[in-house]
């Protein structure tokens, strides 16, 4: 029985977060898309990493269980990384809010109750949600600590009509569970904090700068501070040490990873973007 790594959303951030933290375990490959999982798999089996894969659904608390006890046929889950989701130009308002939002929160709230002790989770965020600006209190407290099934029924969300808003709440809702769910996890002894990235040059990302928003995407990148895109390894670099025992004084927080994006957007040179979001 060795310890256990569960990656949901097998792509290049995901995959660089596990090959900091997997040395020596079992790393559990989960996607929506089998093949997605069955290719990381392979990429990383080449590398050296002990691989299993399973079909995985974020949006379902079903599909969550049964791949949490997959996992458990290795060995005890020590490490959680979850890398899925979908973007505002990939889904509708309901999809983005069941699987980024409540989906997260279902994932953390059941591997929470099996962490071993001395294990971690991170959860990939995004810069989105700190684009969102102040919002009430009592919907903050509400996206924390609303029992996960009733989180679809908050008034609030359900008035949302506009794909990025919904994924702006979502994000934001990722970062308040995580700082819920470190009460709990802290329990079992194991840490939980999220990583909200800006612009990071995977393949969908290529795809946009190549795309037809693409004059968009290049002015942003190049108006921020850092004046570049992001790659995998600088977020798999972070988490690494969130994870490691470096970290263990860390839980329940978040941590911005654009390059300054997010400063400029507030009070920078990208401050146009306002109008647009």
């Amino acid at each position: 029985m060795k310890r256990v790594v569960i990656l949901l959303g097998a792509g290049s951030i995901g995959q660089a977060i596990a090959r900091r933290v997997s040395a020596g375990k079992h790393i559990v490959l989960a996607d929506y898309k089998l093949d997605n999982a069955q290719i990381a798999a392979k990429t990383l089996e080449d590398a050296g990493f002990e691989c299993s894969t399973i079909q995985a659904d974020l949006s379902s608390r079903e599909s969550i269980k049964n791949m949490i006890t997959h996992a458990q046929v290795f060995g005890e889950i020590f490490h959680l990384i979850n890398a899925a989701g979908v973007s505002p130009s990939q889904a509708p308002v309901d999809v983005i809010l069941k699987t980024d939002l409540y989906g997260t929160a279902v994932l953390m709230e059941e591997v929470g109750k099996v962490i071993a002790d001395g294990g971690s989770g991170i959860i990939i965020s995004s810069q989105s949600g700190h684009r969102l600006g102040n919002i009430p209190q009592v919907q903050s407290d509400a996206l924390a600590t609303t029992p996960t099934d009733e989180l679809m029924n908050l008034p609030f969300l359900r008035e949302i009509t506009d794909t990025l808003k919904a994924y702006q709440y979502s994000k934001r809702c990722n970062v308040l569970r995580v700082m819920f769910e470190a009460t709990r996890w802290g329990k079992r002894g194991a840490t939980i904090n999220s990583i909200s990235p800006g612009i990071i040059i995977t393949p969908l990302a290529n795809d946009e700068l190549h795309g037809p928003r693409k004059d968009g995407y290049l002015k942003m990148i190049q108006a921020s501070p850092a004046g570049r895109a992001g790659t995998p390894d600088e977020v798999g670099d972070l988490a690494e040490f969130l994870m490691s025992p470096k970290g263990r004084f860390i839980s329940g927080s978040d941590f911005l990873i654009d390059g300054g994006t997010t400063a400029s957007y507030w009070y920078g040179d990208l401050q146009y973007l306002k109008s647009t979001h």
